[in-house]
């Protein structure tokens, strides 16, 4: 996919009368830089609320932000920011993922089992789990690790995927955030928003029992997804809480600073660290982790905050985001276009796969739109959470329909 916007939009150049570039760690809002016009009348909840582009490092994007005419997930029209960013920033380390032996330190991993919590993946850890039956080692100690996605197979390893140096994904935030009539929630990967360092954001990765083969987290909280590009599922500016929180002695390599301004949801609101301005906890948050309260700014706006444990990212988004808000140009993934070597469906000769069709009557759709948002989410490599959440059905009853 090219940097282009949607067959749909139509572009409005963005003009800044200065590009800044802030710290990661930067939690000012600073509205006065933008040259357009963002503030409208919003429900009293959020009167003010909307992304700052000039918040985002300007090295992460592979070309300016541009506002364009999109459409909301309640089928209103909108003005969305359009931008296009890098598999990963230039100069950001990643990993560890995976330990190579049961001598290494890895990185981490949310473990929803007997003795559940955030580990990070050793030795005490992976014994853990070999007790519990699954077993990610061999013999001689050698970890079990596989660099590529696929469907599981029912063995377990951990997974440090080879990243895409030519993957660019293209995202879209409401210029200015909208109340939804209720709240959305957010399952397994679902699409949570973008960092400030152009790095989206993923709710919970897939759990060992679901898929077998353990995504492993590096000490930062983030990943390589099957599609060859790097995603966080925590607040990397204030992971360091959450690792005190579990009594785990590694820290992230990122400067750390609880108050800061980490991103914004892709329903246009910001998330901030697990503190406010001051310094306080907020104790007043809603079921999505947010609050109207006053920002650094002097703002007295809606924003969302991360938790001191992890997971530790919202549960929900409380605002409209626009349609078709995430795409990437990888052969796979979430985001993708269609599968790709070893990550497309296919029934052969053109068909639809075995099953298919009986799923989708059972589910009350097509079999082309199933099979179409199974390509869609990466074919063989697809979470069925990110399908169900295209498909707006709900995930329990989705895995249930799908042929073995």
């Amino acid at each position: 996919m090219s940097n282009k916007p949607h067959s749909y939009c139509r572009i409005h150049p963005l003009k800044l009368d200065s590009m800044k570039v802030p710290t990661m760690t930067k939690s000012l809002l600073n509205l006065s830089t933008l040259s357009v016009s963002l503030i409208v009348a919003l429900p009293a909840v959020s009167a003010l609320a909307h992304p700052d582009v000039t918040e985002f490092l300007d090295v992460v994007f592979v070309a300016a932000p541009e506002v364009l005419d999109c459409t909301l997930t309640d089928g209103t029209a909108a003005e969305c920011y359009q931008f296009t960013v890098n598999y990963l920033p230039d100069d950001l380390k990643i990993g560890p993922f995976c330990p190579a032996t049961l001598d290494d330190a890895g990185g981490l991993w949310d473990w929803t089992g007997d003795q559940a919590g955030l580990y990070q993946i050793d030795r005490e850890f992976l014994e853990l789990l070999n007790s519990l039956g699954y077993s990610f080692y061999n013999e001689d100690g050698t970890v079990n690790v596989i660099t590529s996605g696929g469907a599981p197979d029912g063995t377990n390893s951990c997974m440090n995927l080879d990243a895409d140096d030519t993957v660019t994904m293209t995202m879209l935030l409401p210029v200015t955030a909208v109340m939804a009539d209720a709240p959305t929630e957010l399952g397994t990967v679902a699409k949570v928003g973008v960092a400030t360092d152009g790095i989206p954001i993923f709710a919970d990765a897939p759990s060992i029992q679901e898929r077998s083969n353990m995504p492993a987290l590096d000490l930062c909280g983030g990943h390589i997804d099957p599609g060859g590009w790097y995603h966080w599922h925590a607040t990397a500016t204030d992971i360091d809480t959450v690792l005190d929180a579990a009594d785990i002695s590694a820290s992230c390599n990122l400067p750390q600073d609880a108050t800061a301004l980490f991103g914004y949801a892709f329903d246009g609101f910001a998330i901030y660290g697990s503190q406010e301005a001051d310094g306080s906890v907020p104790s007043d948050l809603d079921e999505c982790q947010g609050h109207v309260a006053e920002t650094a700014d002097g703002l007295n706006i809606y924003h969302y905050h991360a938790g001191d444990t992890f997971p530790n990212l919202p549960t929900c988004l409380v605002g409209l985001q626009a349609s078709d808000n995430f795409s990437t140009t990888a052969s796979g993934g979430i985001g993708s276009q269609g599968g790709g070597p070893g990550g497309a469906l296919g029934g052969g000769q053109g068909g639809l796969p075995p099953g298919f069709d009986e799923a989708a009557t059972t589910l009350g759709i097509s079999a082309e739109d199933l099979f179409a948002a199974v390509e869609a989410a990466g074919g063989r490599d697809a979470y069925l959470a990110d399908v169900a959440q295209t498909l707006e059905i709900d995930e329990d009853v989705l895995r249930d329909a799908m042929p073995e």
